[in-house]
This record gives C-alpha cells, structure tokens and sequence, in this order.
C-alpha cells in the first residue's frame, strides 16, 4: 500500500527541502483543470454544472505550463471535466513530463483508446482511469450503462501500449466493504494501482443522498482494511492517510497543499471548495485566510476526508516522523480499538454559498470580452486576392 518508491523519493526529497527553507505554505501538487467539460453527467460530481459559455472555456497550452512553472509543485493531476476533450492535451503533458513533473492524467476512458497516440509513454506520466467500484456500481455513478467495459478496456490498452496505469475511485456510502474489496481485487488482477478516497459533497451535485459521513467514512475503511489483510492491494496513498481514513489519526486539512488552477484563475482554498479565484499562486497563498477553513472551521469541511487536503498533511507528518509512517507501513492501518478523537464542529462557522455568484461574474467578464472583440471578417467582405 503506497506510492511507487522513486515517486516517493522524489516527493519526499522535496518536502525536506521545503522544511529546510522554512516554507510553511508549499504546495504538493497542482491540481490543473484546464476545462470544465465533460462527456458524462455523474451524479455526484459538482464540476460541471456551469452555463454552456463557461464550459466552452479552455485553458492554453501556455496557461497550463505558465501555471505550473508558478506552482512548483513536483506533481501535476490534471482532473476536469474530461481532459481528453481538450483539443491540445498532448502538448500540455509533453510539457509538464518535459519539466520533470510527475502528472497524474485523470480520465474517465471513453477517449483514452482513440488518444493514446497522443501520449507518450514516461516514467514521469500516469494515466489515471476513473472507476467507482465493479461494474454496476461504476455505471451507477457515472449515470450511463457501458461505461465499466470502456475503461477496462482502456486500461488493458493504455498498459499494451506501454503506459503506466492506476485508478481513482471515489467511494459513496451505497457501496459495501465487500464490494470496494472485490473492486480491489480486480485493480490488482488487472496490474494496476488505486488511488481511493471518500467523495466530497458537492454542493452543486445531483445526488446528495450517498455522501459519506466522518464516521462513516471511517468504520468503512475499517472494514475494507480488515478484508484485504493478504490480497496484495497497491493502494496509491502514505500509509498515514489510509491510517487517517481509519480513524487512527487525527488531522487538520492541508488545503494549499493541492492548489487548483482552472479557467477561472486559481481557486481559494482548495480543489473541492470555491470561495474565490485571483490570477496569480502568489496571490492565491498570500490572501486567503487558511485558517477560516477545514473540519471543525467550516461548514462546508464538516465531513471531508479527502485526499486532496488530508494526504499532504499525512506526508508532512510522514516526514516529521519517520519511525510512525515505517511502522504504520509495515503493520498496516489499525482495524480494531478506540479511534482518535474526533474534531470539534461546534465552533464552525455556517457555509456560504457563492458558486452562483462566480458564475454571473464570469459570464459578465466573457461577455464583455465578446464585445471587445473586433468583428470577424467573413469571406464575403474579404478582398479578392491579388
């Protein structure tokens, strides 16, 4: 259960020096989503309900790279929306490897087999297909039948052509620790690791019935730990956030540690939150109010455990304390016994519910963009070649 070791060499490597440098804000890894839009329509995702104009949008190939070369983040995911959808995805990730980044291409297969030759394989790329369980629960919550078979196939493809190949699975509370156990079996018979965390509750999102709670969230890994004692899992996370997700440790987010740029700009605080977007990393650490948000702070935090703030605070407290993460590793998330002591909400301040206005601004900015524009020239009104 971890991270490839060169990987992790090289992110540990960096956290070090980061600690040696006395930064305290640095981020792990840019979460770069250059378009919101999407071939599926899942239930329980909240990225892509934005008006059609927004969803046209696309970040450049030189916004991206700008982006990350900004960050400084040693690895790069790039979510959506779909991003194979994006026209020049290719020359973005030839880009990031070129700069030695690691990038974590996320997908949800229905395009990989038809772009493959877009990508090349690299030690530095991974193509990482979504997948929510076995095949009814995955097309369950991707909204549409058929999906499962795709990225399986995907998969097996991506692998044939040399690429290496993980998963994401994104865990509601309609899903049994028998079947996220069968779901790893299969990751494992198919040679590929897992990358696995609770889903956050979108506000935005379709279904808000199956989202997990803390509690929850914690006697399900429990029981998915329990079943895979001997099945020779690769799960993809520190061995201290699958403790985490346990309920053995107890964690303040680290929500700059995954920072996100998208067509908006940079997002305040996190991946899974939009409070707010400015137009600079720099801006983005230098005004927002870190502590006004996480479990215990915020209403919109209450129930989250999700890897993009709780791993970068699990790999902090890997390398303040190296004997735990070994031992941790070595024995396994603990299944049984009293848990760690559970955060506090009763200071939390109430959520605000802002996606609506960051909407209505960005529509009014493209719109004046729009009538900024010189109008196009149609051939009509062209003159005649000479």
């Amino acid at each position: 259960m971890r991270i490839p070791f060169h990987k992790e060499l090289k992110i540990g490597g960096y956290i070090l020096k980061q600690k040696m440098l006395g930064n305290k804000h640095y981020p792990l890894v840019l979460m770069l989503e250059p378009l919101f839009r999407c071939n599926l329509a899942c239930a329980g995702c909240g990225k892509i309900d934005y008006p059609a104009p927004i969803l046209n949008q696309r970040l450049s190939v030189k916004e991206c790279l700008d982006a990350v070369d900004e960050c400084g983040a040693p690895v790069v995911a790039i979510p959506g929306g779909e991003p194979l959808i994006h026209k020049e995805i290719g020359e973005i990730v030839e880009g990031i490897v070129a700069r030695k980044k690691f990038v974590s291409l996320c997908t949800n297969a229905l395009l990989l087999e038809k772009k493959l030759h877009l990508l090349k394989p690299s030690p530095y790329l991974t193509i990482t297909v979504h997948l929510d369980g076995m095949k009814e629960q995955h097309d369950r919550a991707v909204s549409q039948d058929g999906v499962f078979e795709i990225a399986v196939q995907a998969i097996k493809a991506a692998k044939a052509a040399g690429h290496n190949v993980n998963v994401n699975a994104t865990i509601f509370d309609n899903q049994t620790p028998e079947e996220i156990a069968g779901f790893l079996d299969l990751a494992r018979d198919l040679k590929v690791g897992v990358s696995i965390s609770p889903g956050y509750a979108y506000e935005r999102a379709p279904d808000q019935q199956h989202f997990l709670q803390r509690r929850n969230t914690k006697e399900l890994f429990r029981s998915v730990f329990a079943l895979g004692k001997g099945r020779k899992w690769t799960i993809e996370h520190s061995p201290l956030y699958l403790d985490f997700l346990a309920g053995n440790q107890e964690y303040l987010c680290t929500p700059w540690g995954m920072p996100t740029r998208n067509v908006f700009g940079w997002q305040k605080p996190c991946y899974l939150v939009g409070e707010g977007f400015v137009s600079s990393y720099k801006e983005l650490i230098e005004t927002t109010d870190w502590d006004s948000y996480g479990t215990g702070r915020y209403e919109k935090c209450a129930n989250c455990m999700a890897h993009c703030g709780y791993e970068p605070t699990a790999a902090d407290h890997a390398v303040r304390n190296p004997l735990k993460a070994v031992m941790v590793a070595i024995r396994g998330p603990r299944t049984s016994g009293p848990m760690a002591p559970e955060i506090s909400m009763a200071k939390q301040r109430p959520a605000d519910y802002v996606h609506a206005r960051h909407v209505d601004t960005m529509l009014a900015k493209l719109e004046a963009e729009t009538r900024a524009a010189p109008p196009a020239r149609s051939r009509r009104s062209a003159p005649a070649a000479e």
